[in-house]
């Protein structure tokens, strides 16, 4: 791909007015949304794209499931961790790398950055809800026992919080008994 294939690429997936080249190795998208930066290797044969989604303090407890993301979930781009900050990274040769390539690649991106963490945490709760639902069968509970148990945490404070109203409490509640209805069955003791 041709270093003027890539600035129509980034002019036209961006428009222009966003689009800077502050060295000829580097393209810098900056829009209200996010900032993109594509970057030439010294030897111009190796492009990187990199897209910044959180520091990394906010993202220490989901490390594992950024590594399990990158398996199932992030198709072409990967999660990556530089200089304290998680970034969304994409990276091709060059010379095999093709426009519609570089549009999937920056569609996956932007769909990073805008989730962050949010299926990194989807993976990380249904985790807790099956090691919950494990739990609970290792004691003989029933999975109605265990919406009592939870609702009665909720109550005292232990889950949630005191100062939590009854209607947000009845939210979490729902979302709970929702997860553990979705994956009661599916999960058994050995």
């Amino acid at each position: 791909m041709s270093e003027s294939e890539i600035t129509n690429t980034l002019n036209n997936y961006f428009g222009s007015e966003t689009v800077a080249r502050p060295t000829p190795e580097v393209w810098q998208v900056d829009t209200d949304q996010l900032r993109l930066l594509l970057m030439l290797s010294s030897d111009q044969t190796l492009i990187r794209i990199l897209v910044p989604i959180v520091p990394l303090q906010t993202a220490q407890s989901y490390l594992i499931e950024l590594l399990e993301a990158n398996f199932d979930l992030t198709q072409m781009v990967r999660f990556a961790i530089h200089q304290g900050v998680v970034w969304g990274v994409f990276q091709h040769f060059g010379e095999t790398l093709t426009t519609q390539d570089l549009k999937e690649a920056i569609d996956q991106l932007v769909w990073l950055h805008q989730n962050g963490l949010n299926e990194c945490f989807k993976i990380l709760v249904e985790k807790q809800v099956r090691q919950i639902i494990r739990a609970s069968k290792l004691q003989g509970q029933s999975l109605e026992a265990t919406l009592q148990s939870l609702n009665r945490l909720y109550e005292e404070g232990m889950l949630g919080g005191l100062d939590q109203d009854s209607q947000e409490r009845e939210q979490f509640l729902s979302a709970w008994k929702l997860q553990l209805e979705r994956l009661w069955d599916s999960e058994s003791i050995v």
